[in-house]
């Protein structure tokens, strides 16, 4: 019962980390999608964004959210498999900003912003599933 109290406690932990983490990496996405989207295509700035963000997600998770790494051992493998669920992820990302830009109009900013959710949730649970 114990261990089962520490896991869930471990698991509410990592998850507000995760997030924490995940708030920095999207703000620090969401400047680099508006700067490019000045002078680039708005996927493109897009990719670049998420490109960003990921990578600052990717040493925050490593270093500092998840206690335990089912790969620490191997990190180039740990690495690429958190890159390949985050490839799976911007396809989400890009989707749903394409569907809400060219369907509904709907501001870049607030399509990121949608996008952003959906791929979090998505992102958290493969690589908590796969890698944490």
């Amino acid at each position: 019962m114990i261990r089962a109290l520490w896991r869930r406690a471990m698991a509410h932990r990592e998850f507000g980390a995760y997030f924490l983490a995940s708030l920095l990496a999207l703000a620090i996405d969401l400047a680099v999608l508006l700067l490019l989207a000045r002078v680039v295509h708005y996927l493109v700035a897009a990719t670049a964004g998420f490109c960003t963000g990921a990578a600052v997600s990717y040493l925050l998770s490593t270093r500092l959210v998840f206690a335990r790494r089912r790969l620490a051992h191997r990190e180039g493998v740990e690495a690429i498999l958190f890159t390949l669920i985050g490839v799976a992820g911007l396809a989400l990302n890009n989707g749903v900003i394409f569907a809400m830009v060219e369907g509904v109009a709907a501001p870049l900013a607030l399509a990121k912003l949608a996008a952003a959710v959906l791929t979090f949730l998505f992102n958290y649970l493969l690589r908590k599933r796969l890698l944490f």
